[in-house]
């Protein structure tokens, strides 16, 4: 996620570092690289303008010149200026009504069918009791594609009688809202129909939707991926309805930035909730201070320890943690702690989510199988009780038959037991720092071991 521009303006922070004392003809060249990283992160135009000129009134000033560590002044007021520019955090759907009634309106493609169903998840979650509408009567499948959403969430849908062409979108809207309120469903989430482009015949059915349900939330659906495209049709998704949000779709699959960075200031309505993921429950609230923070390489460590609270075994957790904080780490831990992470999501968000600098730095860039996690479990599980307990036993014949007994070789034996050398001292280092006691259960209370 973001990767582009995280490398920039890693590759920027450090030449302010090296300067030493930083002086303005440094500080001007900096911005100019910060405008072109932005620039090529798709970020618009109307956006950048501004952005920079309030990074430039604040790093031109005394508290950067003559501060002892400029470049981590410089880091702060950079961040501080994307959380300015991102906005507030997002919020949970409102529910002035019963039943209270959520439109989702964007262009085909952006994601509306899949985030239906993750907002009924979550509003299920929530204590909630959500009916989807499946009112996209013009893509084909789109209906069935609801459905099958539906089911996978376990939550009731309604369907236009006698298929897509038995019953006009208006009659629909009107029924499904009657139903809600015979039935008892809370929140009524309507999956509208969208196109390839915006064209006034899209807004004239959106328009006359909305009239009908009165909505107490129209969320705009953006794929996150087509950058400034997305903002542009946000735009006029806004100037035609009354939109309460936007939820930005594909995230993690977004390696430049721009839509998140501009939506907000071009259609002048707050990011809500992101998509972060196909499966159902990955959809987060928006948290603008936790992704600056991923924008410039600081990782979002909040965004790992509250999954780590949902996913892992706490008591499992608070033991290996106390190892890891220790100096008794074993391959069994090892072991132990690779089936926690998996209980987590996939290995490659999960490093995405660690800091860019200091003893992680090493991990940037780099690519998890998934598959070669199962191959380490089945590695381990091939050793005895002492050889998982003391590594240096391992020789030659036993590397073989363990190699065998897990369907390896030798060369991925050897290659765990360098891989597990490396992680201890990469442990030894952050135990030095104090900063593993903070991560693995410190005052956030934090579970350990993720």
């Amino acid at each position: 996620m973001f990767d582009g521009l995280q490398t920039k303006l890693q590759d920027v922070f450090r030449q302010i570092k090296g300067q030493g004392k930083v002086t303005e003809e440094g500080l001007q060249a900096a911005l100019r690289e910060i405008r072109l990283a932005l620039l090529e992160a798709d970020v618009h135009f109307r956006v950048v303008k501004p952005f920079i000129a309030r990074l430039r009134e604040r790093a031109l000033g005394q508290e950067v010149l003559e501060s002892l560590t400029p470049a981590q002044q410089v880091v702060k007021i950079v961040r501080d200026e994307l959380v300015a520019l991102l906005g507030e955090d997002g919020e949970e759907l409102r529910h002035p009504s019963r039943p209270s009634v959520v439109l989702l309106c964007g262009l085909q493609g952006s994601g509306k069918t899949t985030t239906s169903g993750k907002l009924a998840l979550r509003l299920k979650k929530n204590g909630r009791h959500p009916v989807l509408v499946a009112a996209d009567l013009q893509r084909a499948a789109a209906v069935e594609q609801l459905v099958q959403v539906a089911g996978q969430v376990d939550v009731p849908v309604i369907v236009p009688q006698g298929g897509p062409e038995g019953e006009a979108v208006h009659a629909l809207v009107r029924r499904a809202l009657d139903e809600a309120k015979d039935r008892g469903w809370d929140t009524v989430l309507v999956d509208t129909a969208g196109r390839l482009h915006v064209d006034e015949a899209l807004m004239d059915e959106l328009r006359g939707v909305a009239k009908i349900l009165d909505p107490d939330e129209i969320l705009f659906v953006a794929d996150s991926m087509t950058g400034q495209d997305a903002v542009k049709s946000a735009a006029e998704f806004a100037e035609a309805l009354d939109l309460s949000g936007v939820i930005l779709t594909k995230l993690d699959g977004d390696s430049r930035g721009g839509a998140a960075l501009s939506i907000r200031t071009v259609a002048k309505v707050p990011i809500r909730f992101v998509g972060v993921g196909e499966k159902a429950e990955e959809l987060e609230l928006f948290r603008p201070e936790r992704m600056a923070s991923r924008m410039i390489g600081m990782g979002d460590v909040m965004s790992l320890i509250e999954q780590a609270e949902a996913k892992i075994d706490k008591g499992e957790a608070e033991r290996l943690a106390k190892r890891m904080v220790g100096e008794a780490f074993t391959l069994e831990d090892l072991r132990d702690q690779l089936r926690q992470l998996r209980r987590m999501g996939p290995m490659s968000q999960l490093m995405e989510m660690l800091p860019k600098a200091g003893p992680f730095k090493g991990l940037q860039g780099a690519s998890v199988d998934e598959g070669e996690l199962r191959k380490i479990e089945a590695i381990i599980n091939s050793m005895t009780p002492l050889e998982r307990r003391r590594p240096k036993v391992l020789n030659g014949s036993r590397r073989k038959r363990i190699a065998a007994g897990s369907g390896t070789r030798v060369q991925d034996v050897n290659r765990l037991l360098k891989q597990y050398r490396t992680m201890q001292k990469m442990m030894k280092n952050v135990r030095g720092s104090g900063m593993l006691k903070k991560m693995l259960g410190g005052q956030m209370g934090l579970p350990g071991g993720f």
